[in-house]
């Protein structure tokens, strides 16, 4: 599995960027070399920001980009080759679309907050603190992490009223690895919360029966269903291909696998979802990064859950106006999931 087909069919990029989205520049943080704050290929971490007015002028939402994880020295060394593992490759500009969106009828409780998003280039998460030099490989994330929010706090950060610290897939799981000291930056007076957008991975049995998540957990781990549930490894024939490809290729008996996986997930955060502070929006559709892509996020045709798009539920959970704890129906029942298909 190439990275190009993963991100066609999980990233951001799988999605139409509106023809009127917001570009947003990129800024590497200078003082961070000093710190040993580098990509894996030794160069500058970077951020892109779009300020707050209005109302939201001293409030922050951070978006840690995602874009899988590198396992082993090979796979490292082809990543520091590429836009995920070095910011010589980072785009100069980037739309900013979903929930970094700057308009009202695209990201409503949002749209006029700091926004800003941290670029991924260190292979983990934002998490690990080592090298290896024979590879000539920099695994600095919890450095890039501590380098970046200084920078943000020296650029107004630190006198936000709220704050919100967000992430999908690899930046989803930094977003609950970070979420602590993300709190620990601000007062107690400010409200601060931490949004995983798919950032949960499970350990659950794979397609033949083995764990491979779990084993790919000893360097780090490749996406969900494409990567852990059904990868070469397990399916050496080939059978789950089309049905990863398009769910509405899979057969009766692979739903009925997706759906004990389903299960599987909804039993992992039993204990999670009994806080009344900790919000759920659970739905059963065959999509990644949904906060990040404007028609997942909020358009005519998002998918919802007791009448809500995941915009709106998310705004009503960050602001305390309802307790959120949505969980769809198991696929195929939720019809607002049929324009979400990869194709």
């Amino acid at each position: 599995m190439t990275w190009s087909l993963l991100e066609s069919v999980y990233g951001v990029s799988a999605a139409a960027v509106p023809p009127n989205a917001l570009m947003v520049g990129l800024t590497l943080v200078q003082g961070a070399a000093a710190k040993g704050a580098v990509c894996l290929d030794g160069t500058l971490p970077g951020y892109h920001l779009h300020r707050g007015f209005g109302t939201g002028e001293n409030s922050w939402l951070i978006q840690l980009e995602g874009g899988g994880w590198c396992n082993s020295l090979r796979s490292c060394i082809y990543r520091k080759k590429t836009h995920r593992g070095s910011s010589t490759y980072f785009e100069k500009t980037i739309p900013f679309t979903g929930i970094l969106s700057n308009k009202a009828e695209e990201n409503p409780d949002f749209f006029n907050w700091n926004r800003v998003k941290i670029r991924y280039c260190d292979g983990a998460s934002f998490a690990g603190d080592s090298e290896n030099k024979a590879a000539g490989l920099q695994f600095r994330g919890q450095r890039i992490w501590l380098a970046a929010m200084e920078e943000l706090m020296s650029k107004g950060m630190h006198d936000a009223n709220q704050a919100l610290l967000s992430g999908c897939s690899a930046g989803g799981l930094a977003s609950i690895l970070h979420c602590d000291e993300f709190r620990s930056l601000f007062p107690e007076s400010t409200k601060v919360k931490c949004l995983s957008d798919a950032g949960l991975f499970l350990d659950a049995a794979d397609v033949s029966g083995g764990h491979t998540l779990r084993g790919f957990f000893d360097g780090v781990v490749n996406l969900q269903v494409q990567e852990s549930l059904a990868p070469k490894t397990a399916d050496p024939n080939g059978n789950w291909r089309d049905c990863k490809l398009n769910n509405e290729r899979c057969s009766a008996s692979q739903i009925h696998f997706l759906q004990g996986f389903r299960n599987h997930m909804l039993s992992a955060v039993k204990g999670f979802a009994a806080s009344r502070q900790n919000g759920l929006f659970l739905n059963s559709c065959f999509a990644h990064c949904q906060s990040e892509r404007q028609d997942t996020w909020f358009a005519d045709d998002s998918p919802i859950i007791n009448n809500k798009p995941v915009a709106i539920a998310v705004g009503d959970w960050f602001f305390d106006r309802s307790s959120i704890k949505a969980i769809d129906c198991a696929y195929p029942c939720d019809t607002t999931c049929h324009n979400l298909v990869f194709k």
